[in-house]
């Protein structure tokens, strides 16, 4: 931990700021929000109350940045806050006639001038770290960083690193463009041929490149993350991996290690070169796409992952940030009933507070460089994570951290005393019949010792969830199952599972109760007053006893967050929400997020646009879940109940997701009270039949429920056709302009107004629907 602050020299301590402070050169932003941000309560109530929005403080000495200055809402006002609207794309996601089969920074430029056509003032990201891990396509996954300030060389454009490409290095980008122009993303080809022309080109400018004044000031302001990022893959291509434990000496990070590596008198000097060579590029292609927004009045929005992939530069440098005998993940929730396992280490923040948070603070202060604004990924991690030992294949066995556990003495006064009984997966024989037939003995034979009369446990070989992955595949037994082994993982994962408790690995005497612990054949072979017990506690562990301490928790951390830098923060919030989350976010005026399909209201099957709070941000579809079209065409039951419910119509809905039903959709979130209605690039395509010719099953970016997904969606249209179609650019910022979300703002509907508005649109839709149905 020592010398952190020194070696990546980007966060700053937190001071008073001005309220006329212009932080940002997203000037239009400025006349929706003060930047405010403070140190003591007197002063803060004092600047707050001059403001026409009252926040309560509570506790003390909070930071609160981005506190609402408009004019406050209330009887007789004609005045109403600010609203805008955006679009959402992944960096890869976007194609152009210059790419070379993926989508680059500089392509930013012409997205913009489509946002600004299509009346919109925002554009988002997914992270574009760089992520380059396992140098294959498993490294397409954006939220797994390599490093936390390095940008992906797969967003480098090529044929801007200089004003004197030879003409064969032009020929060979000619025809990798033509090769690399498919439908989606070939990850590792197109990393491989960015670098491979890179490195052409590095040779014959490198002098020139790294002797200039620009060169030198980037490596000044940035060598704190930049040399070791470089360090680090030197030493991953030199020994193949970036598991830094198999680094021999170098599995230890030192000050005199790092220095000996990039010193100019090494052989290998020229390849620590190339990548602070690809970074300066990348970083100059961003700024530029970045400058050109800010000059269009267009946010540009990042994203900030919650973890970094545990063989990382960070893990590297900063080992004790990190407990790395952990895996961060989620519980069971609308995105998969195992849950999810991410596989970061979960964060050391008794660590990470002894600096203030500097990590952090540098994090957002490197952000800032290109964003205007960002979304905290799984904001709930800053109050709890649930955390996941690192022997853990799915998410369902964690618990959450910080947690107050169950402890020996709690139970035993509520008469639980047989912890081995709960706290070991229950395995009786004729569950093993039940759940593999006549196989079962060939099961037990493998994967199971009998320790008494028809009751077994797992051998030492296979019992975690990792172990039997692994001796799935190695068994000599394996040509028995080969067949089976998706069938047969389950199974054997559904009974390691079987538990009602789960015991601490750093305290033998704290317990916690297993997620979804009564649909456990465990709990079900309990006696009722266990029964009884347990569903009490469990009640009281997820939901009652630790609200206050995830809430003094986020009130340590998100402050930090917010005071480091001059960026709009939006909160992820999606998921089991804990009852503290949405006071802390207001309190601190951070903005949540809406998916109508995932409505954070227990009692709802859909959300109600009309009625989501101005602090949030809405949208009817993200990145981890299917878009508008494949979900409509997808989930007959949900659709009929959404046409039902939402729509307001008994008929039977269309299974084709026309234009009609995602104007009627949009529309929607247009009108809401949002602050921000932000909309993936392929909901917003989806309003014109032209652009639904892919199958939609095809569009959804990311599948939760896999862990090893392939992010390679690519849009099947490029920026120039878009930017030529000037009718879908019509429809959009009329949308945006009725909606009053353009620039300057417009009154938004009263109640009145809106319902009369959402009836015209159910009016409409079911007129369409009659017309289309009679026609044919």
């Amino acid at each position: 931990m020592d010398g952190l602050t020194e070696m990546v020299n980007l966060g700053s301590s937190s001071g008073k700021k001005s309220l006329n402070t212009d932080a940002s050169e997203a000037l239009f932003l400025r006349s929706a929000f003060k930047n405010v941000i403070f140190n003591g309560t007197e002063n803060a109530k004092r600047e707050l109350q001059s403001t026409s929005l009252n926040k309560s403080l509570d506790p003390e000495d909070i930071v609160v940045q981005f506190v609402i200055s408009c004019p406050r809402l209330g009887a007789g006002s004609t005045e109403s806050p600010w609203r805008g609207a955006g679009v959402a794309v992944p960096m890869f996601s976007i194609r152009s006639n210059e790419d070379l089969g993926v989508g680059e920074f500089l392509d930013l430029k012409l997205l913009v001038d489509w946002a600004v056509n299509s009346g919109f003032h925002l554009v988002q990201l997914l992270p574009i770290n760089d992520t380059s891990v396992h140098g294959m396509w498993w490294d397409s996954y954006p939220y797994s960083s390599l490093s936390v300030f390095a940008l992906h060389p797969l967003y480098l454009r090529v044929q801007a690193l200089s004003d004197a490409i030879p003409g064969d290095v032009k020929d060979e980008i000619s025809q990798a463009k033509q090769q690399l122009d498919k439908k989606d993303v070939d990850y590792e080809v197109a990393l491989a041929t960015k670098l491979s022309i890179a490195r052409k080109i590095f040779k014959l400018e490198k002098d020139k490149v790294l002797n200039s004044s620009s060169f030198k000031q980037f490596l000044s302001e940035n060598e704190g993350w930049l040399k070791p990022y470089a360090a680090f893959c030197f030493l991953r291509d030199f020994f193949e991996t970036s598991d830094h434990s198999q680094w021999g000496r170098f599995s230890q990070f030192s000050k005199e290690k790092l220095d000996k590596l990039v010193s100019e008198g090494t052989l290998h000097h020229d390849v620590i070169c190339f990548h602070y060579y690809i970074q300066y590029h990348l970083h100059m292609q961003l700024s530029e796409a970045a400058a050109y927004a800010r000059k269009k009045k267009v946010v540009l929005k990042g994203d900030l992952p919650i973890g970094v992939d545990r063989n990382s530069v960070d893990t590297w440098v900063f080992p004790t940030l990190f407990r790395m005998n952990t895996a961060t993940g989620a519980p069971p929730d609308y995105f998969d009933k195992n849950g999810q396992n991410w596989g970061f280490p979960t964060y050391n923040w008794e660590e990470m507070s002894k600096d203030n948070y500097g990590w952090w603070r540098a994090r957002l202060t490197q952000m800032a460089k290109y964003f205007t604004a960002y979304r905290i990924d799984h904001i709930l991690g800053f109050f709890r994570i649930w955390e996941l030992p690192d022997h853990a294949a799915t998410g369902l066995v964690g618990k959450f951290r910080p947690s107050i556990a169950l402890s020996q003495e709690e139970l035993l006064s509520e008469g639980l005393w047989d912890f081995d009984r709960m706290s070991r997966p229950y395995i009786r024989q004729e569950m093993l019949e039940e759940m593999f037939g006549s196989f079962w003995t060939v099961i037990a034979a493998n994967f199971l010792n009998e320790y008494k009369k028809q009751f077994y446990e797992f051998k030492e070989d296979c019992n975690t969830e990792k172990k039997i992955i692994a001796k799935l595949k190695t068994s000599s037994e394996k040509s028995l199952w080969l067949e089976k082994e998706d069938s047969i993982r389950r199974g054997l994962f559904d009974l390691i599972q079987n538990i009602v408790l789960i015991r601490d690995p750093e305290d033998n005497t704290k317990f916690y109760p297993r997620f979804n612990l009564e649909d456990t054949s465990s709990f079900r072979d309990l006696d009722e007053h266990s029964k009884n017990v347990l569903r009490r506690l469990y009640y009281d562990y997820y939901f009652a006893r630790q609200e206050n301490l995830w809430r003094q928790n986020a009130l340590k951390t998100l402050p930090v967050l917010l005071n480091s830098s001059d960026m709009l923060a939006c909160g992820e919030d999606l998921g089991l929400i804990p009852a503290c989350v949405h006071p802390v976010m207001q309190e601190l005026g951070l903005i949540g997020l809406r998916i109508q399909r995932m409505p954070s209201e227990p009692n709802l099957e859909f959300g109600i646009p009309s009625q989501y709070s101005y602090m949030t941000v809405c949208a009817p579809s993200c990145h981890d879940c299917s878009t508008l079209r494949a979900w409509w065409e997808e989930d007959e039951g949900r659709r009929s109940r959404f046409y039902k419910t939402v729509v307001g119509s008994d008929d039977e809905p269309p299974s084709r997701c026309t234009p009609e039903v995602v104007h009627f959709i949009v529309q929607q979130h247009f009108d809401a009270p949002s602050m921000w209605a932000i909309f993936p690039l392929q909901d917003l395509l989806a309003l014109k039949d032209k652009y639904t010719t892919r199958p939609a099953q095809e569009e959804t970016i990311n599948d939760p429920t896999n862990p090893k997904h392939y992010w390679r969606f690519r849009v099947h249209v490029t920026l120039e056709s878009l930017l030529d179609d000037k009718d879908i650019q019509a429809t959009i910022k009329d949308l945006v302009t009725s909606s009053g979300r353009s620039f300057p703002g417009k009154k938004v509907d009263d109640a009145e107004e809106s319902g009369e508005k959402l009836a015209k649109l159910r009016k409409n839709l079911n007129s369409y629907l009659y017309h289309s149905i009679a026609g044919h």
